[in-house]
């Protein structure tokens, strides 16, 4: 049975949203982009909407959407700022909308699809880390379903396919470690910006890439797949995986375990929350389990990476900590990329910010917001 999809990308000049374009240009019978968001890459932008025949475009950072505006070919409409985002994200007739806005910035564009019914693709963790009460709440109010796009959610989500929730004994998150976990020799006090973006198995972008590097992507994932999958945080676990060949694992009551296998590329989790529950042929690597040889495992240094800690304190704790935890993390890789901070100083900084903070209880959206402008006034202070 043949159909065709209608989607819209927040953040198509990022890894993930150039990763779906090229899924698109591999079944271009079943998708057709209507729309395409961006922060500030007009250029690349543009470039994207003629290769696709993107209609409406948006950027959220001001000066550029005006710029692209100047640009912009006849026809092509042209919005701006987090409102204009927000409204190409609740267009009529959208089947899919992924969210691959890093970080917080993609909370209220992903509010306004789900609020408009429209399923979304999440890939940015940050939305559920930060406000996953009033997320999952905008699901069941409108009806949207919320589809994980991380290899690691994703493969959970395959794996409970027809499965009951009750029969769940915990999930079991994978991480390949980044590049250091494995080389006990590094001084993490002198790690360069070079080196933290080294991933041995993931091209993804900067900032994706240093919290692997520091495990607070596998902390961030454990509060996400905790509002995804509706399970206690106690019941979401972390092993190291350096082959990133098994993307995670479900255990059930009875002590048998699945999980989900797949060479290390985004296009499997992306194309499958595009196409689920179908299964397409698009030209993705298979793999060859001859090939492979042994399959490794163990346990995270917490000691040497605290971000991991830090995120189930934070999700602990609960209400309003989990967001200030995030912005935090936010400043603090920032201010590392822009060597502000050596690489050991993002966790020691995200604790600071923690310890300060007085948790509300059940923020709104607004509490929110404020909360994490607070948490990023605060982490730069310090």
């Amino acid at each position: 049975m043949s159909w065709t999809k209608n989607i819209v990308i927040l953040g198509s000049t990022g890894s993930i949203g150039e990763n779906t374009l090229r899924i698109v240009e591999k079944l271009p019978d079943r998708f057709r982009v209507v729309g395409l968001a961006a922060d500030r890459n007009v250029d690349r932008l543009l470039e994207q909407a003629a290769a696709f025949d993107v209609p409406v475009v948006a950027l959220s950072d001001d000066k550029a959407a005006k710029r692209c505006a100047q640009q912009a070919p006849a026809g092509l409409r042209v919005l701006r700022g987090v409102d204009g985002v927000s409204e190409l994200a609740a267009m009529d007739a959208v089947d899919v909308v992924v969210a691959a806005i890093v970080g917080m910035a993609g909370l209220r564009p992903t509010l306004a699809a789900l609020q408009h019914g429209t399923d979304v693709a999440l890939a940015t963790k940050e939305v559920l880390v930060s406000a996953g009460h009033i997320v999952t709440r905008a699901c069941v109010e409108h009806a949207a379903k919320l589809i994980p796009v991380d290899s690691e959610p994703s493969a959970i989500y395959q794996c409970l396919a027809g499965e009951s929730s009750r029969m769940v004994r915990r999930l079991v998150l994978t991480a390949s470690g980044g590049p250091f976990s494995h080389r006990v020799d590094v001084d993490l006090d002198k790690v360069t910006v070079a080196e933290a973006l080294n991933h041995p198995n993931w091209d993804m972008g900067r900032k994706v890439t240093v919290d692997s590097a520091t495990l607070m992507n596998k902390g961030l994932e454990t509060i996400e797949c905790s509002w995804l999958f509706d399970m206690p945080i106690e019941q979401v676990d972390v092993i190291i995986h350096p082959e990133s060949i098994v993307h995670s694992m479900v255990e059930f009551m009875d002590g048998s375990m699945l999980a989900q296998l797949s060479a290390p590329d985004m296009r499997f989790a992306i194309q499958c929350a595009l196409t689920y529950p179908d299964r397409l042929d698009s030209e993705l690597p298979g793999l060859n389990m001859s090939e492979l040889g042994a399959l490794h495992f163990h346990e995270p240094d917490v000691d040497r990476f605290p971000c991991l800690q830090l995120a189930r304190l934070a999700a602990k704790a609960g209400g309003s900590m989990p967001a200030v935890m995030n912005a935090a993390n936010e400043v603090a890789v920032e201010l590392f990329l822009n060597e502000g901070i050596p690489f050991s100083g993002i966790w020691k900084l995200v604790e600071t910010v923690i310890e300060q903070h007085e948790v509300v209880a059940d923020p709104g959206l607004e509490q929110i917001l404020e909360t994490d402008a607070w948490a990023r006034r605060t982490a730069r202070s310090i």
